[in-house]
């Protein structure tokens, strides 16, 4: 007994079917692929942008506005209305804060996390500039100072104390290590690790 073709055989229709069915497989994968690379560049577009958007920093020195050699001498620090913001789309991190740090003090601030204490800090170095009010230490607007004028004259201990004292001091090695001595006269001071427990030096 004699059989058609069509009996013995898939039609064709079914195979073409098949094929072009696997090959649309193949397809979606590779678009899938290209929306996810076109996607992971469009970042590297968005931070060039979002650079280029940044404000520049003060220049490192003002020529008309140079402190006295001897500044800061007794270190009074002024704040008077100061309102701090990192963008102008964000809230206020600072609200108007006036106070007075007086000089040659241990001073401490205190506060729940958010509550600007960073930003205070920030301020000081003029990482981040002030929306309102000025920052006087020892009756000299910082605002009016360069980068490299006010920031050579102040220094900073971090919270996670690492490294010695030596380095902590004169991080640049702009000092002898006499000069340095000459701050404090305990032994081995410059080489001590910094820890907790170096607060009390």
């Amino acid at each position: 007994m004699a059989l058609p073709l069509d009996q013995l055989f898939l039609k064709p229709k079914l195979g073409w079917t098949s094929s072009y069915i696997s090959f649309l497989n193949v397809l979606q994968a590779r678009e899938i692929w290209n929306l996810c690379n076109v996607e992971n560049k469009m970042i590297c577009v968005e931070r060039i942008l979002q650079f280029a958007g940044i404000q520049s920093e003060a220049p490192l020195v003002i020529e008309d506005h140079r402190p006295g050699m001897d500044w800061p001498r007794s270190g009074e620090i002024n704040v008077e209305n100061l309102l701090v913001q990192y963008n102008l789309i964000l809230p206020e991190v600072l609200k108007g804060i006036s106070c007075t740090f007086p000089g040659k003090e241990k001073i401490g601030v205190v506060g729940r996390t958010g509550s600007g204490k960073s930003a205070l800090i920030q301020a000081h170095f003029k990482v981040v500039e002030p929306s309102q009010g000025r920052i006087l230490i020892d009756g000299v607007e910082i605002s009016k100072l360069g980068l490299q004028d006010l920031r050579s004259r102040l220094i900073i201990i971090p919270q996670e104390f690492q490294g010695t004292l030596r380095m902590n001091f004169d991080p640049l090695e702009e000092h002898t290590d006499h000069a340095i001595r000459e701050i404090r006269s305990h032994p081995n001071f410059l080489c001590q690790h910094l820890n907790e427990r170096i607060l009390d030096l």
